[in-house]
């Protein structure tokens, strides 16, 4: 037999082609987009062939994302909703442990004169929000425990569902605005008494519920019911709790749905939707301003 001339050893050799990740594996089918070898592992199939793993992530960030017909991004997961849900219990558990937790972190403007100066007004800003977070302790009876309940169960049917249209930066912006304007309209009416709860953020879920509702034009009969009962316990809560956390909340909630309704749909929604976010947290800074200026120059 002949042997192989060093010329076709050559052209053999020559004809081997390599995934261009992966030099040491023969490959012989190209990527369909860039046309690079590519090998079994970096495979993707595609609609016609197979697309090797950069050209699949280049794909991914060229295909638009689908949003919500508030700008949102779509998630299936309502994971804003469960992580405060996981903040109040875990709160909660520390009141359990240790009791003073409620005093030092609950929403407190100022104390009467001649007590240690303590709240809002003496520095404590973060009180603000905290006391959102907090709740009745089971020392106070069969309340105690109804109100973290309560406002879990709100929170879980009316954190999902607004969550949902919304996507987890909106939505976490309404909490906080929401929860923060409960504890301002606190400050400014009832600087003495200290409040706890989530409820001011859950009224402005409630809000946003409603705007949302009429916006895409739902049947609007279930959702009259359910904000009839949120201003029944409105009314309730002027004897059973602090309304004025809950008006705070609802107005600052409703704000903050209108600018994610009726926002255009453009390029501005965005621009509008964070402007007025900001602007209602504006407010919500120069009020607190205001009426702790107020507070200690009493004081003074």
């Amino acid at each position: 037999m002949a042997a192989e001339s060093p010329e076709s050893a050559e052209s053999t050799e020559s004809a081997v082609t390599t995934c261009y990740r992966h030099p040491k594996v023969e490959s012989y089918v190209r990527c369909t987009r860039c046309d690079r070898y590519i090998c079994p592992d970096c495979m993707h199939e595609a609609a016609v062939g197979h697309q090797c793993v950069e050209c699949v992530k280049e794909g991914a960030r060229s295909v638009r994302q689908a949003r919500t017909a508030f700008g949102g991004r779509v998630t299936a997961v309502p994971m804003v909703t469960y992580t405060l849900i996981g903040l109040n219990v875990l709160a909660y558990l520390a009141e359990l442990v240790r009791p003073s937790v409620v005093d030092r972190f609950d929403m407190l403007g100022t104390v009467p004169a001649g007590y240690l100066p303590e709240g809002v007004a003496h520095g404590e800003w973060y009180r603000l929000l905290t006391g959102a977070f907090l709740h009745l302790p089971p020392t106070e009876g069969t309340f105690g425990i109804a109100h973290i309940v309560m406002n879990m169960v709100s929170l879980w049917n009316l954190g999902r569902v607004v969550e949902a249209q919304l996507g987890r930066v909106r939505f976490t912006a309404l909490y906080l605005l929401s929860a923060l304007g409960g504890s301002v309209l606190v400050l400014l009416i009832a600087p003495e008494t200290p409040t706890l709860g989530a409820s001011g953020a859950i009224f402005g879920l409630g809000a946003a519920y409603y705007v949302m509702a009429r916006r895409l034009g739902a049947d609007m009969s279930a959702v009259n019911r359910f904000m009839g009962g949120l201003v029944l316990w409105l009314v309730i809560s002027a004897w059973a709790t602090s309304w004025q956390g809950h008006l705070g909340g609802l107005l600052s909630g409703g704000v903050v749905a209108l600018a994610y309704a009726y926002a255009p749909r453009d390029r501005r929604r965005a621009l509008v939707q964070t402007g007025v976010c900001l602007a209602l947290l504006a407010l919500l800074v120069v009020l607190t301003i205001a009426k702790v200026t107020e507070l200690t120059g009493a004081a003074a």
